[in-house]
């Protein structure tokens, strides 16, 4: 696969590099640059530095660029010579790659993360206070451990069009390095039994390769009553997670296993209502008699709701009031998904069970504070 070199600007091109002007729009034909709804401007502030002297300032901008399917890492380079900058990217469908990019005034920052892209496009949402990019560098890169995620609505990346909604899944990326990549395979509205009965587990099964990871959470769907979702707790449920687990070993890869976050239901005395009952015992059983390192996010969601409270969870949830969100009219009283701050939250639990667990191989890729 090939690499991709890209200076943004309105003034000379870096040698090596392709230019990215504020004016360079996609096409099939180009094949690189904004759509056509973005908000581009570009400055230049002088110098010998071809990539650091201009840039372009995406105030609320989409860059598509089609290339092959593939794992790459991809290094961004941002800054201002004269100016404090403020850079939020988000990669595919609202995929939190890393966190807000806050830069001094005189000063540049290169940060990568590892991505798989699937489509044959990468797309990546810029936006924030005082957004600045000066250059990309895309590398083809298969080195990166694959940290797979197979679960439902509340783990997968809830799409642009449903801001803010989120899954866990959704916010994990920032918390890792470039030498690790979260496929976050996760469907909303699946089980356990449709999951793998639609055929996403053999798609899977095709991509994963030995010492990657696949974190397992099901659970919300498989007590409902369809025949397409639901199983028994004892029976079915374990033996459809058996399935998945089979065919991570297979590969050589490592299962974990995720219990399912608890909903946003209360009793009287403000305690979680568990509404998950004996799939969350199944799950705690399979991880022992199979051996398999278990993250027990509903016990540690249990814990973070109620230290919120019935009132302060309504900020984890997607509750909204009329005229809050464009997206959302309305309003929203959501008590199973999650806004932004909540899948944050989770996914910071999940990265305590991560070292909780000790999965020494995860843990190396953290990035700092995390």
């Amino acid at each position: 696969m090939d690499s991709y070199h890209f200076d943004f600007g309105i003034k000379d091109t870096e040698p090596g590099y392709t230019k990215i002007r504020p004016d360079t729009r996609y096409s099939p034909e180009t094949r690189f640059g904004f759509t056509s709804d973005s908000t581009v401007f570009g400055r230049s502030r002088g110098g010998t530095d071809t990539l650091r002297s201009d840039f372009c300032i995406p105030q609320r901008a989409v860059l598509l660029l089609d290339i092959p399917d593939g794992i790459y890492r991809i290094s961004l380079l941002l800054g201002d010579a004269l100016a404090d900058t403020s850079t939020v990217i988000r990669a595919g469908d609202g995929k939190y790659v890393l966190d807000t990019l806050n830069v001094p005034a005189g000063q540049y920052v290169r940060e990568s993360f590892a991505m798989r892209i699937m489509g044959g496009q990468l797309k990546l949402t810029f936006s924030g206070a005082a957004p600045r990019i000066n250059a990309m560098d895309i590398e083809p890169d298969n080195e990166p451990l694959v940290l797979y995620l197979a679960g439902d609505s509340t783990v997968t990346d809830q799409g642009e069009a449903g801001y803010p909604y989120a899954g866990w899944g959704q916010l994990l990326p920032r918390c890792f390095k470039a030498g690790l990549v979260v496929d976050n395979r996760a469907i909303s509205g699946r089980s356990s039994k449709s999951f793998i009965e639609e055929g996403h587990l053999d798609n899977l099964a095709a991509a994963i390769r030995p010492r990657d990871y696949m974190f397992i959470q099901f659970g919300h769907n498989d007590s409902k009553g369809d025949d397409l979702r639901h199983t028994d707790p004892f029976t079915t449920y374990k033996e459809y997670l058996l399935r998945m687990i089979t065919v991570v070993r297979e590969a050589g890869a490592y299962p974990v296993l995720v219990t399912a976050v608890h909903r946003r239901r209360f009793d009287i005395n403000e305690a979680i209502v568990d509404t998950h009952g004996d799939y969350l015992v199944a799950m705690r059983e399979l991880s022992e008699t199979e051996q398999i390192p278990l993250i027990d996010l509903a016990d540690k969601s249990r814990k973070l709701f109620e230290t919120y409270g019935v009132e302060g969870t309504k900020d984890l949830f997607m509750w909204s009031y009329p005229g809050e969100y464009i997206l959302h009219p309305v309003g929203v009283q959501d008590n199973t998904h999650f806004q932004i701050l909540g899948a944050r939250l989770l996914a910071e639990l999940i990265i305590e069970g991560i070292r909780e667990a000790g999965l020494n191989d995860l843990m190396i890729h953290l990035r700092q504070g995390e």
